[in-house]
């Protein structure tokens, strides 16, 4: 399996000083902007090349849970699926350069790498043709090839879309609106702690509409776990709890306390409600989600229907 570069044993002063400038570009950028900017904002940064959410490669962590826990995702293209039909979707929202949309590619399913950022998504397109033309070589990254040990022998089709993950427009240009029971992955990394506090009722309500209530999965690699969200972002801090109170609750809006955690989250959750059916440690994970002492702080978890 490919790996991802080899987590930061002891971050050096300079490296701390460098991850810390990135942070407060970003933190300056948006504080105080009324989110209706934040497209426009993103856009800039990535026709400035400035991207340093970008992992340059897929997610071990995904590709561990969907390799490891067969279990948690019913609607999992494998040996059993009827080929003649429509393959299994998969949506990443906020896909950057695309990593992660080739990796569920690679799993099986027909996958939609949506951003709102057209440059965002003329990198992904460049960057699918860059391991396409490895393929062509005999360079194939493992972890773009295949699942053949899970029975996956085609990779399905890739759609790249440009649009607001929070309006309709991008589902009917897609051709998604076709797909009337809803994706059945979705897969949410550094999307969730890019959203300022307002408008995490809506993302949570967004999810909820548009997975597929039959077997659909929400994975969500949270991260950076080991952030104090009072320093502000993005990227925000986040934690398991926080995860746990906005899915509970999707589309409500819910107080939070002056340490920016949500107060009493676990209150009745609504009709639309996700739940979380697993919350892992990966074995492996991109070097952000370790601590100083090479270990694994990032957490993935599993969210269905109720």
């Amino acid at each position: 399996m490919a790996s991802d570069p080899q987590p930061p044993l002891n971050k050096s002063s300079a490296d701390e000083q460098a991850i810390q400038s990135q942070f407060h570009r970003l933190r300056s950028l948006f504080k105080d902007s009324d989110y209706s900017t934040h497209p426009e904002r993103w856009d800039t940064l990535w026709k400035e090349s400035f991207t340093p959410w970008d992992r340059g490669g897929p997610s071990q962590a995904l590709d561990e849970v969907l390799s490891l826990h067969r279990e948690l995702f019913p609607n999992a293209p494998s040996t059993a699926h009827d080929w003649d039909k429509s393959k299994p979707k998969a949506l990443v929202a906020g896909c950057g350069r695309g990593h992660d949309v080739l990796l569920l590619s690679a799993h099986g399913y027909d996958v939609y790498g949506l951003d709102s950022s057209v440059t965002s998504i003329e990198e992904a397109k460049k960057n699918e043709k860059r391991v396409a033309e490895e393929d062509a070589e005999g360079k194939w990254k493992e972890m773009y090839a295949p699942k053949r040990e899970l029975g996956v022998t085609t990779k399905g089709r890739v759609m790249w879309v440009t649009g607001d993950f929070f309006e309709d427009d991008w589902v009917n240009d897609s051709g998604y609106g076709k797909v009337k029971t809803g994706f059945d992955l979705i897969f949410d990394y550094t999307f969730f702690c890019a959203l300022p506090p307002e408008a995490r009722p809506q993302w949570a309500k967004r999810l909820s509409d548009l997975l597929n209530p039959d077997g659909g999965r929400l994975v969500c690699l949270e991260w950076p776990l080991d952030k104090d969200p009072m320093t502000g972002g993005p990227p925000w801090g986040v934690s398991g709890d926080l995860y746990l109170a906005h899915l509970g609750h999707p589309g409500q809006l819910l107080q939070y306390d002056d340490k920016g955690q949500v107060v009493d989250g676990s209150a009745d959750t609504t009709p639309v409600a996700l739940k979380r059916l697993a919350r892992t440690q990966p074995a492996c994970t991109h070097k952000a989600g370790y601590d100083n002492q090479g270990n694994v702080v990032d957490r993935v978890s599993v969210w269905s229907h109720q």
